[in-house]
């Protein structure tokens, strides 16, 4: 048993676009103000009081099953500040991608310290992290702990019907043998070391200039990256982004002018088609990250 007060790692806050009932941008002459969502009858328009609203589960298209309070209430778990380690497993074994949300775990107190340094050691000199069961906002979920210098870090993780299987497709035909070897060596020129400081969010960084460019009245100018429709050119473009560039004249230097700033990660260039065809892009792994992309 582990007793300790935890606090979430990320919470960093974030400036969100907000919508108004303003046309395109060159009808945003007038006042803007936040608007209320109000539940309604989606038949009649009728707007419904909240003491009317009640919580339900549609088992059939227009077919539900309500619930009252004290019918929920009795389904809430016990929460309790120990945190009962059932299992100890080695790090490598527990797919990342059952991990959802990060938190610090402290001591609470002179005891918890003693006993999270001891556990925190044993765990890590077998190279193993506990699996135990935690109740966060009246729900129980199962939980990943290490160690972290003095304290644990925890990780919430989803369950096995929260994860989706991969539709992977059956490869076709042999790998081109070139593609490989530039892949390899692109792979090679840019491996390091994991630094967290060096990757940005640039969607919320353009956002804020673009906040700040309004406030001020400035006008913006979007650019967006030409796609990339061939492997072979991709790859070969990656290739040439790695090598040296052959040195200039110092006049020709003076009189190139600036580029306008890229915003995106140095990356290893892949095609991927845009759109909505879920085949050719990325498809999220879980179904709250399936809920969450649909929102």
């Amino acid at each position: 048993m582990i007793k300790g007060q935890q606090q979430a790692i990320t919470g960093a806050s974030r400036p969100a676009a907000t919508h108004d009932d303003t046309g395109p941008a060159e009808d945003q002459s007038g006042a803007a103000t936040r608007i209320t969502l109000r539940p309604h009858d989606p038949g009649t328009g009728e707007e419904v009081e909240k003491e009317e609203v009640v919580k339900g589960y549609e088992y059939q298209r227009g077919q539900f099953v309500t619930f009252t309070p004290d019918e929920l209430k009795a389904l809430d778990v016990e929460s309790s500040e120990i945190i009962d380690l059932e299992k100890f497993v080695p790090r490598g074994e527990i797919d990342p991608v059952y991990f959802n949300s990060p938190y610090y775990l402290y001591p609470d107190g002179p005891i918890a310290v003693d006993t999270l340094r001891v556990i925190g050691a044993a765990m890590a000199e077998l190279g193993v992290v506990g699996i135990a069961r935690l109740t966060l906002s009246r729900r129980e979920r199962p939980v990943m702990v290490e160690p972290r210098g003095t304290g644990m870090a925890l990780f919430t993780l989803r369950t096995a019907e929260e994860v989706r299987a991969a539709q992977f497709g059956s490869p076709e035909g042999d790998l081109d043998a070139e593609m490989v070897v530039i892949a390899g060596a692109i792979i090679k020129q840019r491996t390091g070391k994991f630094d967290p400081s060096t990757y940005r969010d640039h969607y919320q960084e353009a956002l804020r200039e673009l906040i700040e460019a309004k406030m001020q009245g400035r006008a913006v100018t979007v650019t967006r990256p030409t796609p990339v429709i061939d492997l072979m050119t991709a790859l070969k473009s990656s290739l040439a982004h790695e090598s040296p560039a052959p040195k200039r004249s110092t006049r020709a230097t003076k009189e190139a002018k600036p580029a306008a700033p890229d915003r995106r990660q140095p990356a290893l260039l892949l095609p991927v088609t845009g759109g909505r065809t879920r085949k050719a892009g990325a498809e999220p792994a879980t179904d709250a990250a399936r809920r969450r992309k649909r929102g």
